[in-house]
């Protein structure tokens, strides 16, 4: 089986290697020409155009930022629907709105090629260790004839439902997460103005009912200042973005989320924004002018 990836960025790089390093031959398209010589260097076919990739591969990943990216890479000049056919399959693991999933999906559809959407959490952590959870939306039967691809960069798969499925459960992790993060930062900020040492608050209550994966993730980072992105808050805003354009579409106020991405955008302001999102803590330490340590 040749499968095409496209989009080797912050994610899809270390997706891809896992895929290399299960077994799998891989036809690569990127527009970093040293990362695609990188793969060239571990036996990749390396393409130009996506249409390319759909033509050489039978299965195709995308990784791409957002929702226009997408429709590009696919639907675009070049784009994989000009080498679609029947028996192919594009499962697009990028987080994009669940409308645009399912309007690619009827397209790529009409010309005989099924689609799953399979968005990921977990970040470049889990990326490079092949523990990531991934949600998928389709057809079942793709789903079960696929899941060992996706599996190979993953701790868990799981089926959502029809297509357009997993990009709703990206949404819901996703605001679940950034509320997650907003609430350990107002926590540690509280401790560190009233004059307790955070880690000895984060210490005791982690064990508790507040304790979770993000606090476990984003308290150690806020405590020591390592800001560097695992998850980039300017991508965690076109999430909140994409989940608020749902929300509305559907009719489903939700008044937390906008909050933190309003938080979110302040910090944009301030040039935090390709910090990772446990940075927001610093928009509550620019309120209490106090600084999180341990």
């Amino acid at each position: 089986m040749k499968i095409g990836f496209i989009g080797l960025g912050i994610m899809g790089k270390p997706m891809s290697k896992n895929l290399l390093k299960a077994g799998y031959d891989l036809v690569v398209l990127d527009r970093n020409a040293l990362v695609t010589e990188e793969y060239e260097g571990l036996g990749a076919i390396i393409v130009q155009t996506p249409k390319e990739v759909a033509e050489v591969a039978d299965v195709i990943i995308t990784m791409l930022p957002n929702s226009p990216q997408v429709e590009e890479v696919v639907l675009g000049e070049n784009g994989l629907i000009e080498g679609a056919g029947s028996g192919k399959v594009l499962i697009d693991m990028s987080s994009i709105a669940p409308l645009v999933s399912r309007e690619v999906a009827l397209k790529l559809a009409q010309k005989g090629m099924e689609m799953l959407d399979a968005p990921v959490s977990g970040g470049e952590p889990k990326a490079i260790d092949g523990t990531l959870a991934v949600m998928v939306g389709g057809s079942k039967e793709i789903f079960d004839q696929y899941y060992d691809v996706m599996k190979a960069m993953a701790g868990s798969v799981v089926y959502v439902g029809e297509i357009g499925a997993g990009n709703i459960a990206k949404l819901a992790n996703q605001t679940i997460v950034a509320i997650n993060i907003a609430a350990v930062s107002e926590a540690l900020v509280l401790a560190q103005k009233s004059g307790v040492n955070p880690e000895l608050v984060y210490q005791a209550i982690r064990g508790g009912l507040a304790g979770s994966t993000v606090l476990d993730a984003k308290a150690p980072l806020m405590m020591d200042r390592k800001f560097d992105p695992g998850f980039r808050i300017n991508l965690h805003m076109k999430d909140l973005n994409n989940v608020l354009e749902t929300s509305h579409e559907v009719g489903v106020p939700l008044p937390l989320t906008a909050s933190v991405l309003e938080m979110m955008q302040a910090l944009k302001v301030d040039g935090f924004d390709s910090e990772d999102h446990s940075s927001l803590v610093k928009y509550y330490e620019k309120l209490a002018n106090v600084e999180v340590g341990r």
